[in-house]
């Protein structure tokens, strides 16, 4: 009797030490799990069933969830008891795949699986596609268009024919601007080119940003430089494009005889580039969306100035590489401020 005793003991406390595991695999699970007898009460749910359904086992135990989770396509899917069918369940903001399944003879499992980002992903992909696709197809049905012209007229007259040519070749380099872009964003996205820092002489690459935007301001702008910071650590190339991208947008987007200021300072924060104009501005609604691909506050301006429509993406994903914020002020018809927040690691030591 005693041997039994002892080997119950252990038995117990084997079981004791294998449900205390199970439960806490079941707590970490990314999808929800929640447990009810044959009548839908609750018995147990894991934290992931709490946030995706708004349950909480302390209060909620005993309860029926159905009246727990009000949701018509729910009760739907309840009622008609089809449980091989997996639910697509659209509840408190998020987008869930729900599937109950039934165990023993008097308890059934609720699983419950977050697909809300995966959905936010795959719409940013199919967008992205079809935005690419509709900025290449306008060069290229102009393009197209001259060709035949070409092939049908061969007799054109040599200033026709070269008027022509030069439509078909900025078409062509805006199509190469735009895949160049592309190409920009997948490498910055890309975990297989990871950051290499180097030193960055801030004052030259600013001076060099100066003189480029002026040869594409050609005289239409007033364009000044204040230098009063010192020189970072991160990827030179990188840092030049995504200033490059403020500096020409504040150039795009300014009317003739406007002016654009650019800064660099240091502030108790860290390096900060400012770059400030008084041109057409940008409206409260437009400003959380500008860093998103292809998104254009004005499309016809956008296309007037050749303008790609991912320049504020690849600053947004260069800032991150570098630990970096953007922050956007702007007044529609009097001017609009970026600012480039650098960390105070970024600051390289002398």
């Amino acid at each position: 009797m005693y041997k039994l005793r002892r080997g119950d003991e252990k038995n117990q406390a084997e079981l004791t030490e294998w449900l205390a595991r199970f439960r806490q695999a079941m707590t970490l699970l990314p999808d929800g799990v929640v447990i009810m007898d044959d009548v839908l009460f609750l018995e147990w749910c894991n934290p992931s069933a709490e946030h995706h359904l708004g349950l909480s086992l302390a209060q909620d135990k005993g309860m029926r969830v159905t009246n727990l989770v009000r949701s018509p396509e729910f009760m739907d899917y309840i009622i008609l008891g089809r449980y091989e069918t997996p639910l697509t369940l659209s509840f408190r903001d998020r987008k869930l795949i729900a599937h109950i399944i039934p165990f023993e003879n008097r308890r059934q499992i609720l699983v419950t699986h977050d697909v809300t980002e995966s959905e936010r992903i795959d719409m940013m992909r199919r967008d992205f596609i079809a935005n690419a696709s509709h900025e290449l197809r306008t060069p290229l049905t102009v393009i197209n268009g001259f060709l035949e012209i070409a092939a049908m007229q061969p007799d054109l007259d040599t200033q026709t024919r070269t008027a022509h040519l030069k439509l078909m070749t900025e078409q062509g380099e805006r199509m190469q601007r735009l895949v160049d872009d592309m190409l920009t964003l997948t490498r910055l996205e890309s975990v297989d080119h990871p950051l290499r820092p180097e030193r960055i002489n801030m004052r030259a690459l600013l001076e060099q940003i100066l003189q480029e935007a002026n040869a594409l301001s050609a005289g239409r702008h007033q364009i000044s430089l204040d230098f009063q910071g010192t020189d970072i650590r991160g990827s030179a190339d990188e840092v030049r494009s995504a200033l490059t991208n403020l500096v020409t947008n504040a150039i795009r987007y300014t009317p003739e005889n406007g002016a654009i200021q650019i800064r660099w300072i240091t502030s108790g924060q860290g390096p900060k580039f400012i770059v400030q104009d008084n041109g057409i501005g940008i409206k409260a609604e437009h400003i959380s969306r500008l860093t998103e691909r292809f998104y254009r506050v004005d499309k016809s301006r956008s296309r007037e100035t050749q303008g790609t429509g991912l320049g504020l993406a690849i600053v947004k994903h260069v800032l991150l590489r570098h630990n970096a914020n953007l922050l956007i002020e702007s007044t529609p018809g009097v001017g609009s401020k970026f600012c480039v927040q650098f960390p105070a690691t970024a600051a390289a030591v002398e």
